[in-house]
């Protein structure tokens, strides 16, 4: 129940309370006056619940305002604080500013002579300064130069160990086709004694020199004194050397034909010593040649003369040794020469 109908249930029991207690025309115009009271009632209540209204909303509004202000007050705090920071930081720079000040009224009320002392220290120690600027410049260029310097003798050296290993290399090739070489030597000098078993000790011999293989040819084995017409066994002995020279076809023959230093008595076509061991040589040359798988162009015929002597004393043993004739046998170079022309 709301509290105007209370109200107006009370007032009713009034009236009828009053009706019995007063006259008609008093109880008129007291009931006259109560339905004024209503009306005022009414439009106070209107306004009541209007005022209420009002009130939230002011209440709403003051709490706004509450925050702001909080709000504000914070602020301002804050804004006091950062004040208090800046005044504190402006009367310190009132004090440096007041040193330097102090600091400059000084050098300017300072003597002429100190102000020329210290113009003078400025000066030499600018001089300095461009001094060891120029040194600093100077020392940059020089290590520049010299990074330079470095980077192009690295480049050389690279080169340099590059050429060093291709040459190594090469080297090792080499050594290793001598080797073969030797080995080849080595195996033809036995196919060769072997060949010629039976004639060694008898005016033959089979060396190794240089890599080379000699078979020396005593002038009693191969021809009579001061002839180039071949003996008998000497024909023999080459005869059974041409097979082993057949099979062989990497090796070079060079046919060399010596004298004694005794002069030749010249007697038809030969002259001298050189021509008597140049027709010892092409004797046996043809001999090779004739009728065999030899090609030609591995032989090479050549007279010595005198001139390479085994024995340089002048006795008759020393110039029996001396009047030979030698069958010298090379491996072919070329492969070894391409590589020590590359070295």
């Amino acid at each position: 129940m709301s509290k105007a109908t209370h109200l107006t249930k009370i007032s009713t029991v009034l009236a009828a309370i009053l009706v019995s207690c007063v006259p008609a025309k008093e109880f008129q115009v007291l009931q006259d006056k109560n339905a004024k009271c209503e009306e005022e009632r009414e439009k106070l209540s209107i306004e009541n619940e209007a005022l209420s209204t009002k009130s939230m909303e002011l209440e709403s509004k003051n709490s706004i305002l509450h925050v702001k202000v909080d709000a504000l007050l914070s602020d301002s705090t804050n804004r006091a604080i950062h004040f208090n920071q800046l005044k504190d930081e402006l009367s310190t720079l009132k004090e440096r500013y007041a040193e330097l000040q102090n600091l400059q009224d000084g050098v300017i009320s300072g003597s002429k002579d100190e102000t020329r002392k210290l113009l003078l220290q400025i000066q030499k120690t600018q001089e300095e300064l461009q001094e060891k600027e120029d040194a600093l410049k100077e020392l940059e260029r020089r290590l520049y130069q010299r990074k330079i310097g470095l980077d192009k003798m690295q480049a050389d050296l690279e080169t340099m160990k590059k050429e060093l290993d291709e040459r190594n290399t090469r080297l090792i090739e080499l050594e290793r086709m001598l080797r073969s070489k030797d080995s080849i030597m080595q195996a033809l000098s036995k196919k060769v004694a072997d060949a010629l078993f039976g004639f060694e000790g008898k005016g033959l011999t089979v060396t190794i020199q240089n890599g080379k293989v000699y078979v020396s040819l005593e002038e009693k084995l191969m021809f009579k004194s001061g002839s180039y017409e071949i003996d008998a066994r000497g024909a023999a002995a080459i005869k059974q050397l041409i097979p082993v020279l057949e099979q062989n076809r990497d090796i070079n023959i060079m046919v060399e034909g010596h004298t004694d230093d005794v002069p030749y008595r010249s007697s038809g076509n030969l002259l001298d010593n050189w021509d008597l061991s140049v027709k010892r040589a092409t004797t046996i040359v043809r001999l090779l040649l004739s009728g065999t798988k030899i090609d030609p162009v591995r032989v090479t015929a050549a007279g010595r003369s005198q001139y390479l002597p085994v024995d340089k004393t002048k006795t008759p043993e020393a110039r029996q040794k001396n009047r030979r004739t030698e069958i010298v046998l090379t491996p072919k170079m070329d492969e070894i020469l391409k590589l020590l022309e590359t070295n």
